[in-house]
């Protein structure tokens, strides 16, 4: 893998919290979604995960890094690796660089940046060791989705709980908070799945580790700028890559929370 790291940062210029955000043509979005999060009361840095957009996304985020200097870093990717690796990668980024609370969130404002400070309250005042912004915990809170596609995601959370055996309502949600001690305990080279699936089993291994999970409501909004990177693909492998998550489990040994 082809990867240029951000150099290491030096701990008296670093703050507690980083939202890692993967990206792949957001040229759109990439300068405001960087803006407001970096705009909000609590002390947030951004990590970009940049596939080798061919869109010019990485210049942006650049410009950014230039604007914010020590708040924005980028980690640029050889080419389109898949979600879950992006997310595995800004992981260990993470807890190279010592930060207490990581959140993964989406580039297109479906998850609205002022989230980020409930999430992290969730975490940091209330106890819970990863917390979900969650569409579906109060009801069904999503905006601008065809009817199709909302029934789609509801039940396919319903049916990753009922195989699974997870009480998380919003299984595949995007949105969460991590303590660093949750993703420095659950073995995240073991983690396979990349699409969908990788969001139920950073969730589902947390729980297998000991971890409280909880959920905080939002309301996800569908993108307005770009185009959405959904494929069939991703659903093929939530489907079946539940069914093969579970029978793992039986047999193996996780780690468990100190």
């Amino acid at each position: 893998m082809n990867t240029l790291e951000p150099a290491i940062i030096e701990p008296e210029n670093r703050r507690d919290s980083l939202v890692i955000i993967p990206m792949y043509n957001e040229r759109e979005n990439a300068a405001a979604i960087i803006d407001a999060v970096l705009a909000l009361k609590h002390g947030f840095d951004v990590l970009v995960i940049d596939d080798n957009s061919p869109d010019g996304t990485s210049d942006i985020v650049c410009g950014k890094m230039s604007q914010y200097p020590g708040r924005v870093y980028m980690i640029e990717r050889s080419g389109k690796l898949g979600l879950g690796t992006a997310y595995i990668e800004g992981f260990k980024w993470a807890l190279d660089n010592g930060y207490g609370y990581v959140f993964e969130m989406d580039a297109d404002f479906s998850h609205n940046p002022k989230d980020l400070e409930l999430l992290y309250m969730e975490c940091a005042e209330k106890g819970a060791d990863v917390a979900v912004g969650s569409r579906y915990v109060t009801g069904v809170n999503v905006v601008n989705w065809p009817m199709g596609r909302v029934l789609m995601s509801y039940f396919a959370s319903k049916y990753v709980q009922f195989v699974t055996g997870l009480k998380v309502k919003d299984t595949t949600a995007g949105f969460a908070c991590y303590r660093s001690e949750v993703l420095r305990t659950m073995e995240l080279d073991k983690i396979r799945f990349k699409g969908y699936a990788f969001q139920i089993e950073m969730k589902f291994t947390a729980v297998k580790c000991g971890f409280k999970v909880t959920e905080v409501p939002i309301i996800f909004v569908n993108r307005v700028l770009g185009t959405s990177k959904m494929s069939s693909g991703i659903f093929g492998e939530a489907l079946f890559g539940v069914i093969k998550l579970k029978l793992d489990s039986i047999t193996r040994k996780y780690p468990r929370k100190p």
